[in-house]
């Protein structure tokens, strides 16, 4: 599985992000792979409106309705048509572990699906007690990276997050500059199951080529 981190790009936002959601759709359709468009909260309801394709939001906060001038309530993103919700990005990290557990209980209580990133296997040991729906790896220094992926610089460090997530009960994402299907092909091999990918399709000069370049690596 794949999936597409629009991030708040041009070419991820509005009518470009309905476009690219079709293609990341007639990819699904082709292949078999389970495709999931992660999209900003704007851009939700829009964009199930458009697609056949499971939908999550980039993330929600730690908060219930009230006063929360600006905040992403899990019950409005999930009325959207919101299925799932990344948590703590390295570009939406929550300053503590307490906050980080009430976002991913705020979102269970609505039945969204939760993947939580960690920046190293010390923290990925931390994020098994909240029990996500998917752990993920990512080195925030290798998050954008065209040229060095983690397949590459850190395989040993997949290998022991895959153990670690086996061991929980989870599957793991692994994210970071995955740019080719060698680094798919890779991960896998050491017991990854899924990617969180972005400026690669998003960016891309043409998105429905690159994405069928990457998922030859699950062939």
């Amino acid at each position: 599985m794949i999936f597409v981190n629009y991030k708040a790009y041009k070419e991820g936002t509005g009518q470009k992000a309905v476009a690219l959601t079709k293609i990341l759709e007639e990819v699904a359709h082709e292949t078999q792979i389970k495709i999931i468009p992660v999209v900003q909260a704007s851009d939700i309801k829009e964009i199930v409106a458009s697609t056949t394709l499971e939908v999550w939001t980039q993330k929600v906060d730690p908060v219930e309705f009230g006063a929360h001038t600006g905040a992403i309530v899990p019950e409005a993103v999930f009325e959207d048509g919101a299925a799932g919700t990344f948590l703590n990005h390295s570009e939406a990290r929550f300053a503590t572990f307490e906050e980080l557990a009430k976002a991913s209980d705020r979102a269970k209580s609505v039945s969204l699906k939760t993947l939580i990133f960690a920046k190293d296997i010390e923290e990925l040991k931390t994020i098994t007690s909240l029990s996500p729906s998917y752990l993920a790896y990512e080195p925030p220094e290798l998050v954008g990276s065209s040229t060095v992926s983690v397949s590459t610089a850190k395989p040993e460090v997949i290998k022991e997050a895959a153990e670690i997530a086996k061991l929980a009960g989870m599957p793991l994402i692994v994210g970071a500059g995955i740019h080719s299907a060698d680094d798919i092909r890779k991960s896998l091999s050491l017991g990854a199951v899924g990617f969180a990918i972005a400026t690669n399709i998003v960016k891309a000069e043409d998105p429905k080529k690159a994405l069928l370049e990457l998922v030859k690596g699950f062939e």
